[in-house]
């Protein structure tokens, strides 16, 4: 029998738990700091016309077609703001988008040389950062490694709950 406190955490698990807590404090922080790093390269560059997220959406797009549903599906947005972004990056000639052949409810998009262009900019972003990463010594190819599995897990985990729990 273990002795519990007043949420139901086990006092052996506090520590444990502790831990998560600030693991998925960090997640969020990480996430919002991307999306500021990219905000102001793109103000070192003159692009003012696309947020953050957006620039993230089409550099996860690539060099692929997707639809809505797909990049949902991926995990990578939410339902409404991958659609209104989508819509926005169309009217700003950000990307192409053509109606399906059997689905005429779905509609598919690419990059436009104006999005690849956006893509080209985050991309390089990246290798800089992962290069100062490795080169000031914040994280090498174990511990970034160890980070990615670390990740993949608690996503698996986290998945797994939504299919089987709820």
């Amino acid at each position: 029998m273990s002795i519990q406190d007043p949420v139901g955490t086990s006092l052996l698990n506090k520590d444990f738990m502790v831990g998560y807590l600030d693991a998925l404090s960090l997640v969020e922080r990480l996430h919002r700091l991307l999306l500021d790093v990219i905000k102001d390269e793109f103000e070192r560059v003159g692009v003012l016309e696309i947020n953050a997220v957006q620039a993230l959406l089409l550099f996860n797009i690539g060099d692929h077609e997707a639809t809505a549903g797909e990049l949902k599906s991926r995990g990578y947005y939410q339902g409404s703001n991958v659609s209104y972004n989508l819509k926005k990056l169309v009217e700003m000639g950000y990307m192409h988008h053509q109606r399906c052949e059997i689905d005429r409810r779905s509609v598919r998009v690419r990059l436009t040389e104006k999005g690849r262009h956006i893509r080209k900019v985050v991309a390089e972003l990246f290798a800089r950062q992962a290069d100062g990463l490795r080169d000031k010594g914040v994280l090498g190819e174990d511990g970034i490694s160890e980070i990615t599995v670390s990740l993949k897990r608690m996503e698996r985990y986290w998945a797994d709950q939504i299919r089987y729990i709820y």
